[in-house]
């Protein structure tokens, strides 16, 4: 019984090889005419993009710095009226929600440390998409343990042509504390 599958087996290899159809190459002419995002491997960045790379990643900086020093100027320029930040708990809020928390006392933060930033550019520099990692110390625990988070994070930003730059999108993700 097994000798006859076997048999089988070997005979349709053939037949199933030639029933695969091989994809032609893309021509990469036709790739550059529908997209000029940079390549995902790296690839050159647009100046313009390459200098809103650079201006959003300084921003970013400025943004962690306003949390801790409760720059409500600041803050109020760089959240779009529209935010919506997701927090590394799920819990959701919107620009003005997430301000009043920081006002109320609810969000503190005693000192934020960017570990690493990864901005990119889009749309002839106007648009950006930001992943990083940072730390956040906030007040000790009740017991007077530290309260430190390690968190991993992606903005998305869009530069209005009126308000400059300004974080639409932002999601938290708590990472396991480093051992």
């Amino acid at each position: 019984m097994k000798r006859p599958f076997a048999l089988l087996a070997l005979l349709g290899l053939p037949l199933l090889t030639l029933a695969q159809t091989t994809q032609p190459k893309p021509d990469p002419m036709s790739r550059a005419l529908i997209t000029n995002a940079p390549a995902p491997t790296g690839g050159p960045m647009s100046k313009k993009n390459a200098a809103a790379a650079q201006e959003v990643e300084k921003l970013e900086r400025q943004r962690f710095e306003a949390q801790v020093s409760k720059d409500y100027a600041f803050l109020e320029k760089a959240f779009a009226d529209d935010l919506i930040y997701t927090h590394a708990n799920g819990k959701q809020n919107g620009k003005t929600d997430y301000l009043q928390s920081i006002r109320e006392g609810k969000s503190v933060y005693d000192k934020i440390e960017v570990e690493n930033l990864n901005v990119r550019a889009y749309n002839d520099g106007t648009a950006a998409v930001v992943n990083g990692q940072i730390i956040i110390y906030q007040p000790n625990k009740p017991d007077g343990t530290p309260n430190v988070a390690h968190i991993k994070y992606v903005t998305t930003q869009i530069k209005d042509p009126k308000k400059g730059w300004q974080v639409v999108l932002w999601q938290s993700q708590k990472q396991p504390e480093a051992k």
